[in-house]
């Protein structure tokens, strides 16, 4: 028979097809396959007991894994740094994120630029580490033994927030994945500003 005239693209259609099959079952377990060919020259794979049988090998898999891990894998705020030191012990929090406010957010009018920072950390924060937060690559006071943190003054435009595991020796141990906070203020002339004095009883004199 002449093999050497069968159409390329129904050899490719039927590799594809058989290599799906295959993907779908173990090798214990896996579907015979047969190889037969026309007079034409055309090449046939098929589980039907027509042809020539093909061995068609172990494939190899990837286990697939669990989703608890494919969705923390997801999650942006997964992403973590941990400074590194041969002589400690440090364990990695498995989660270190600026859950609150949302990245991207926008401080509202009237806000002026005041805001309550939340961390969320997995496990709890132990007792020798403490959070601190830097704001556009600067320390904003002092580490403490807490998840939630009060910004306040923010001036108008884009910020970076981050948070830090700082160990009982002042050492930096882990950094949150930043996120962008933006700072609005309206002037305080404007009717709905809640900083017009007009709005709070005063009286403005311009």
């Amino acid at each position: 028979m002449r093999q050497g005239w069968a159409t390329p693209t129904w050899l490719k259609c039927a590799w594809a097809l058989l290599m799906a099959g295959a993907l779908g079952v173990s090798a214990v377990q896996a579907t015979p396959v047969y190889r037969s060919v026309d007079a034409q020259g055309n090449v046939t794979f098929s589980d039907r007991p027509v042809g020539k049988k093909v061995d068609v090998g172990t494939v190899n898999t990837v286990p697939g894994q669990p989703r608890e891990t494919r969705d923390l894998q997801a999650l942006p705020d997964a992403a973590t740094e941990t400074e590194a030191d041969g002589a400690s012990s440090f364990t990695a929090y498995e989660r270190l994120a600026i859950a609150a406010p949302g990245n991207e957010t926008t401080l509202p009018t009237g806000a002026a630029g005041d805001t309550q920072v939340r961390v969320a950390i997995t496990p709890e924060l132990r007792e020798t580490d403490k959070l601190r937060m830097v704001i556009d690559g600067e320390v904003n006071g002092p580490a403490r033994h807490a998840t939630t943190f009060s910004v306040t003054e923010l001036v108008r435009g884009e910020h970076t927030l981050r948070a830090e595991v700082v160990d009982a020796e002042g050492r930096v141990r882990q950094r949150s994945a930043p996120i962008t906070l933006y700072v609005q203020r309206a002037s305080r002339y404007l009717p709905a500003n809640p900083n017009n004095p007009r709005n709070n009883g005063g009286s403005d004199s311009q």
